[in-house]
């Protein structure tokens, strides 16, 4: 992971599926591989230029072991380990048996499948919701397979020499009683997790469900950018990590402008990038590239910066110039 002053290291999620509030998937069209290239270079801006491709994939009590995991979107996801790129993987947990066992033989197979190429590891997926069966807080001993899975990862990955595969898990904002789960994750696994950890991840969309004013944007994000690194990383033992913004977006749809699409990426970005040496932030990764459903007007239907036939919208303008701006 780069330093933080030495610039941003830019991703995108580019797949179609997307799960909403209900713990339900949306999708739309079926993601075509040559456009997502396309999309995926042209914002990338030249090859050889650090970014992340982020893909998902999930343990569950039918995951078999032993064999290839196929990512569960975007499909075939090392095909856009391409020019320079390498995947941002993310390892669900969803084991209603709470079979941590399996989950770590899970996560050794990963590394070895998906370690050449893949720059990071996410252990789970905003472990910290509970009330949503599309993530992993939802699942039993979740705790212990954040700490185990970490752990599993690294030794893998230093066995085979991967010693580029940084392995870290993610969060969304924490206020309230919730303030203390990452220092519940580290109490638990002790310096041991600790020093096995390379980074942490933020998953936040601010202006989404609860509105903010456009002028008071940039403001709400330092502060909980601010918040998040002295009231959950620090009192965790974590002040030395980086901190890697895994999601980010603002949805598109009736109400919701697609130049103000364009104007939330501008600001965000810029507010990460202001407070990236104080804040140790090393990187943003957008959700989405492209719609789940262009013809749905659904909050969690319009994410892209694209269409859901690639049409680019303002904002992915914007994004491709700020990757050419502030990238390492």
């Amino acid at each position: 992971m780069p330093a933080a002053h030495d610039g941003l290291l830019f991703g995108i999620y580019p797949g179609g599926v997307l799960g909403d509030d209900t713990g339900n998937l949306i999708s739309g069209p079926p993601d075509d591989p040559a456009l997502i290239s396309t999309a995926l270079d042209r914002l990338q801006g030249h090859p050889g230029r650090p970014f992340l491709v982020r893909a998902y994939t999930a343990f569950d009590d039918t995951t078999r072991l032993g064999e290839p995991h196929e990512t569960a979107t975007p499909a075939d996801a090392a095909q856009y380990a391409a020019q320079g790129r390498q995947l941002d993987l993310v390892a669900q947990y969803q084991s209603t048996a709470g079979d941590v066992d399996g989950y770590c033989a899970f996560l050794r197979e990963l590394v070895e499948q998906y370690g050449p190429f893949s720059s990071t590891l996410q252990v789970t997926e905003e472990p910290n919701i509970t009330s949503n069966r599309t993530l992993d807080g939802y699942y039993p001993a979740l705790h212990e397979a954040i700490v185990r899975g970490v752990s599993a990862a690294k030794a893998r990955a230093r066995e085979l020499g991967y010693g580029h595969l940084r392995v870290g898990f993610n969060t969304t904002p924490l206020f309230g009683p919730a303030t203390t789960f990452v220092t519940d994750l580290t109490k638990r696994g002790g310096d041991a997790f600790i020093s096995e950890l390379d980074y942490v991840g933020l998953d936040f969309f601010p202006d989404v469900v609860h509105p903010v004013a456009a002028s008071d944007l940039a403001q709400a994000v330092r502060g909980l950018l601010r918040h998040h690194r002295d009231a959950i990383l620090t009192p965790a033992g974590l002040t030395h990590l980086p901190l890697h913004i895994t999601e980010h977006g603002w949805p598109t749809g009736p109400e919701r402008h697609p130049s103000r699409q364009a104007d939330v990426v501008e600001t965000v970005v810029q507010a990460i990038a202001d407070q990236s040496k104080s804040l140790r932030l090393t990187g943003y990764t957008h959700f989405a590239l492209r719609d789940a459903d262009s013809n749905q007007s659904g909050l969690f239907h319009q994410f892209g910066l694209t269409t859901d036939d690639y049409t680019p919208k303002p904002a992915f303008e914007t994004m491709r110039r700020l990757v050419e701006r502030f990238s390492v």
